[in-house]
């Protein structure tokens, strides 16, 4: 099957990058948003400013690309919707709004804001929450879902609790919606603790019972440790925040929960990191840059951030310190993803092909 050749005109190639845009490239922005959130804790505040200021960007202009889609490439965009290997992404739409709204919360003057994408975020989570699972799931299709169940699902568990810990964020700061951001905080890390459990047995399901070769073991699946951390970073912010019916009642319980996810989200780096190595070099697959290399960061920026604010709250110093060391290596992890990224698009998409390549596409 030969390779399309690449359009002479620059508007050709970003047609095309348009139309082949990934729904979960908005890991993009909750790896940037993390990483800023872990630079912050750090006390590094201009890097972590940085960082926040290309996440908006990022999050602006890639709402922009995904309107051009809809209107130029609706088929695509559809096409999207009804494959359960890809459909689960738009889910990182949600924990984007939601990552973007909990750093800017820490900013003085931009609560208003945060309050806006976390209205944002809950709307786009009831609605994929319940579209996406039908027209990618329960649809008419001729492969069986669970077949293709892969490490972009835990995305929808992370969605809910990136909802979670926006509204226990925001609790502290907004005195008059207090209860109504606790009842949130509270139900939706309950649901995405769930979902992250459900959607864990499906996927070992298919691990066990499908053949599953080297390209499968994708970056996604990093997500299911990233899952962990942000379940964690919710519950901590769920333990921190006053008094109300809904937390009194389920404190202790988010408490315990936090430090159990905290502990398997730690287990799971090993095996990750070894299938890693079963991929590239035992099985020689190249290492290029894809889009998916950001839920990559994101468990990483999340897991630091996660381990600094359980150990704070539980009073673990060596919890505390494996985030600290951790953020670093997300931080490290993000600008060598970064530049490749600009790389990628620079060779891929804004230069101009070479001569031969164009003589050979005529032929």
């Amino acid at each position: 099957m030969s390779t399309p050749s690449m359009p002479a005109t620059l508007s050709g190639r970003l047609d095309r990058a348009v139309e082949g845009l990934t729904p979960g490239y908005f890991a993009l922005v909750m790896a940037t948003g993390i990483v800023s959130v872990g630079m912050r804790t750090n006390h590094w505040v201009l890097a972590s400013t940085i960082l926040l200021v290309i996440a908006a960007i990022a999050y602006v202009l890639l709402i922009v690309l995904n309107a051009l889609r809809i209107l130029r490439h609706r088929s695509a965009m559809a096409d999207d919707f009804a494959d359960p290997a890809r459909a689960f992404g738009f889910f990182t739409f949600v924990a984007a709004t939601c990552v973007l709204g909990s750093r800017l919360s820490e900013e003085d003057g931009f609560h208003g804001v945060a309050v806006v994408l976390l209205l944002v975020g809950s709307i786009a989570w009831i609605g994929f929450g319940y579209t996406v699972p039908w027209t990618a799931v329960l649809g008419d299709r001729r492969v069986t879902p669970i077949s293709t169940a892969n490490g972009t699902w835990f995305i929808w568990a992370v969605a809910s609790q990136s909802i979670a810990v926006l509204a226990a964020t925001l609790e502290v700061e907004l005195a008059d919606w207090r209860g109504a951001l606790a009842l949130l905080a509270v139900f939706s890390w309950s649901v995405g603790t769930f979902l992250y459990c459900a959607v864990g047995v499906f996927v070992g399901v298919r691990m066990l019972t499908g053949s599953f070769r080297p390209e499968d073991l994708t970056p996604p699946y990093w997500v299911a440790m990233g899952a962990t951390a942000i379940t964690v970073v919710a519950g901590a912010r769920i333990v921190e925040m006053d008094n109300a019916p809904m937390v009194d009642a389920t404190r202790g319980l988010i408490a315990g929960a936090a430090v159990f996810f905290w502990a398997f989200g730690t287990w799971l780096i090993p095996p990750l990191v070894i299938a890693g190595w079963w991929r590239h070099v035992r099985h020689h697959i190249p290492f290029r840059y894809e889009a998916t290399l950001w839920s990559i960061i994101f468990p990483l920026g999340m897991y630091g951030v996660g381990s600094q604010f359980l150990g704070d709250v539980d009073h673990l110093p060596i919890v505390h310190t494996i985030g600290y060391a951790e953020s670093w290596v997300a931080l490290a992890a993000w600008l060598g993803t970064f530049v490749w990224m600009l790389v990628n698009l620079w060779r891929r998409v804004l230069k101009a092909p070479s001569e031969p390549a164009l003589t050979s596409s005529r032929r």
